[in-house]
């Protein structure tokens, strides 16, 4: 079996630790596939990428990010682009697919970060329609925000969504890089998709300690909720005006 961690940040974004730090991690953690999601930034991901192939490192990346929708925040993997933040869920997940990425959702039901509800995939759900549905659901995270609604995330997916189930850390430094994941039949990155979309994964991992809570928990809170969200809100800015200069031109 193949073990991945999808949803991993890094001091691009609101993380504490560089890329070089997190790709020494995962391979010590013995993982075959890692997923930069940075918030609403990808480029962290690309770097990581470029990194592992230069170092012909035994882990391979999946570009993603975790997009801030209005009911939460989503994490896509396997893009080459950026989701526009804000958007809605539905939308969220119909850009991603188009794109040619898989739809997970993060610490869901939690009401300790900004996550989507049960109302909202409940509505995906009803759709019937697999371009506007999550392709998976993050059933196994360590923090305390992500295990708070866990049981119900899982209840609710075995009883009602019936899609693929995820294990991730969520790190925020390289320490704890690993310490959920997702296995998976296989060992490369394609045969991790495959088993999403086969709903063939399954979540495993452990919680974290309370000393791995608070190691750089104030620091990476000031990242998270202010820092971050300026920055990004700035670039989303600039990247408007960018694109709105081109069309006048």
């Amino acid at each position: 079996m193949g073990r991945a961690d999808l949803h991993v940040h890094s001091d691009l974004g609101d993380g504490l630790s560089s890329i070089e730090e997190i790709l020494d991690a995962a391979e010590r953690a013995g993982l075959d596939a890692i997923a930069l999601t940075d918030h609403d930034d990808i480029r962290g991901a690309f770097a990581l990428r470029e990194l592992a192939a230069r170092r012909a490192s035994p882990v391979s990346v999946i570009p993603g990010v975790e997009v801030t929708t209005r009911s939460g925040h989503l994490l896509a993997l396997w893009i080459e682009d950026e989701v526009p933040m804000f958007c809605s869920l539905v939308e969220a997940v119909s850009r991603i697919h188009k794109a040619g990425g898989i739809a997970i959702a993060p610490h869901p039901l939690s009401y300790l970060t900004f996550s989507i509800g049960e109302g909202a995939l409940r509505q995906l759900a009803a759709y019937g329609d697999d371009a506007r549905m999550v392709d998976a659901i993050e059933v196994r995270n360590p923090s305390y925000a992500g295990r708070v609604r866990a049981s119900r995330a899982l209840w609710l997916n075995t009883h009602a969504l019936r899609i693929a189930a995820t294990g991730s850390s969520d790190a925020h430094h390289a320490a704890l890089v690993g310490t959920c994941w997702t296995d998976f039949p296989g060992s490369t990155a394609e045969e991790l998709r495959t088993a999403l979309q086969e709903k063939a994964t399954r979540a495993d991992g452990r919680s974290w300690t309370l000393r791995e809570h608070l190691d750089g928990a104030a620091k990476q809170q000031w990242r998270s909720m202010v820092r971050d969200p300026v920055k990004r809100a700035r670039r989303r800015m600039a990247r408007s005006g960018g694109m709105s200069k081109k069309k006048k031109s």
